[in-house]
């Protein structure tokens, strides 16, 4: 029987619109986004690099771009929080042991909690035994060194605990480690289906 949850936060929570980054990069005179730049931003994901670096970083890319122009259409990528989610993750807390593990930067954080308030943000991560940012802990989805930290720290049983992710290449890690998974479809399906799901 499950008894803790383990959720992604992007597409899962909050949605994005993941096109709307790399169009707004595009506006500004980007031509592609190459390897460089996904190594760039894996580093700003495990904070291995400030957010001033990684800015200056993309700038490199698009030298007649400002750093305000580039974070703006870095910042693109977050859409709303429904509140209706929100609500059922708070049922959900009094029922289960819940995680966050999200594999995100600063930046993004930081847009996320002033765009939604202190009263909204605080709500959200008390539901929460543990929220986890990737740029946080230096570690990141789908190694499975991340999945190990959390089953080592809080004695978790994979085999009662689901992992809810809407990349494939994490719950994948996941289930390899003996997690329950759902690799939710965006779109598709929402967060709250999940007693519909007949995983629990």
């Amino acid at each position: 029987m499950i008894n803790t949850i383990i959720f992604d936060f992007g597409d899962v929570f909050i949605n994005l619109d993941k096109q709307a980054t790399i169009v707004g990069l595009e506006k500004l005179g980007l031509k592609e986004w190459n390897e460089d730049l996904n190594q760039l931003n894996m580093q700003f994901e495990k904070g291995l690099i400030s957010e001033e670096n990684f800015l200056l970083g993309i700038q490199q890319h698009l030298p007649e771009a400002s750093i305000n122009e580039i974070s703006r259409a870095w910042n693109a990528i977050l859409l709303d929080f429904p509140l209706y989610r929100l609500e059922f993750l708070q049922k959900l807390s009094k029922k289960y042991r819940l995680f966050l593990l999200s594999n995100t930067d600063s930046i993004h954080i930081d847009t996320f909690e002033q765009k939604n308030g202190v009263s909204f943000y605080s709500d959200f991560y008390q539901c929460f035994e543990k929220v986890y940012f990737s740029f946080e802990i230096g570690l990141r989805k789908p190694d499975a060194a991340i999945f190990n930290y959390l089953i080592q720290k809080y004695e978790l049983s994979p085999k009662r605990t689901l992992f809810i992710d809407d990349k494939k290449e994490n719950t994948d890690a996941a289930l390899l480690l003996g997690f329950n998974v759902w690799n939710l479809q965006v779109g598709e399906e929402d967060v709250v289906d999940l007693f519909e799901k007949k995983i629990l």
